[in-house]
């Protein structure tokens, strides 16, 4: 994952880094594990949220900052590419993925049908090929949702992820861009307007952009993700425009966009 660097970005982003020093570095992945039961599957939107909501909570978690357990491994993660994976687990996979350290975050939508909400289990970054035993006998495919219902406009007055309406992705790649998209907005915030964010229990929204606004948002001074290519799509591709009400206001964008399908 890459991004272009909006203007004035903060001088403690990993994503200031030149790609050439990013490759060079030992390559780490933040490792998410979505629960996906055969008969009461998330929602893909509550999904979506609940994952960018996830990668928040792990950045801002006191363990990986300053000496906490997890910032080394942290650190050593923002110093390469920041790598996402997404991984599915059900039943006993889920129980014992949930005797590592790691944050579990639940979602906020309930799909009538199923009656269930989303839960993602993020995890301290991991060397590309190290894995914990129980996460990387974990599947990456099979992540596929459905969206019963179209999802309702996002509020403005809070950030929304806006995904690509150009590039068809599997829920799974969809939760990790998300992410990629949470943390750019993450660090182009001041440590004020994180705080706020905090405080709000990172209350955001996931919309996929209308065609005819998603030239305008690339191009808006707004964090966007390019992604690296390494999974389903071409290298390059925008994915995700961070559309959080501080960076708007900066980028002098309206928030008139419409939420597509």
């Amino acid at each position: 994952m890459s991004s272009e660097e909006p203007r004035e970005i903060r001088p403690d982003s990993p994503f200031r880094h030149e790609t050439s020093s990013r490759d060079a570095a030992p390559q780490f992945v933040l490792p998410l594990v979505v629960r996906i039961e055969k008969t009461s599957p998330p929602v893909r939107t509550d999904a979506l949220e609940t994952a960018a909501r996830a990668v928040l909570e792990i950045l801002a978690d006191e363990r990986s900052t300053g000496d906490g357990e997890w910032a080394r491994a942290v650190r050593d993660w923002q110093d390469a590419r920041i790598r996402k994976v997404v991984r599915r687990a059900r039943g006993a996979e889920w129980r014992k993925a949930g005797t590592l350290p790691g944050i579990t975050v639940t979602g906020t939508a309930v799909d009538p049908q199923a009656g269930t909400a989303a839960e993602v289990r993020v995890f301290p970054p991991v060397p590309l090929d190290g894995w914990p035993k129980e996460l990387a006998k974990l599947q990456v495919s099979g992540t596929e949702l459905e969206e019963p219902q179209p999802p309702a406009a996002p509020d403005p007055a809070h950030p929304v992820l806006w995904l690509s309406p150009e590039v068809e992705m599997s829920a799974g790649k969809a939760m990790a861009q998300a992410g990629h998209g949470a943390q750019l907005a993450w660090f182009e915030l001041s440590e004020a307007q994180r705080e706020a964010w905090r405080e709000s229990g990172f209350a955001l929204s996931v919309r996929t952009a209308e065609p005819a606004d998603w030239r305008a948002l690339t191009a808006s001074g707004l964090p966007v993700v390019r992604d690296a290519g390494f999974t389903e799509i071409a290298p390059g591709s925008c994915t995700v425009v961070a559309d959080h009400p501080s960076l708007r206001e900066r980028a002098g964008r309206s928030t008139g966009l419409r939420a597509g399908r």
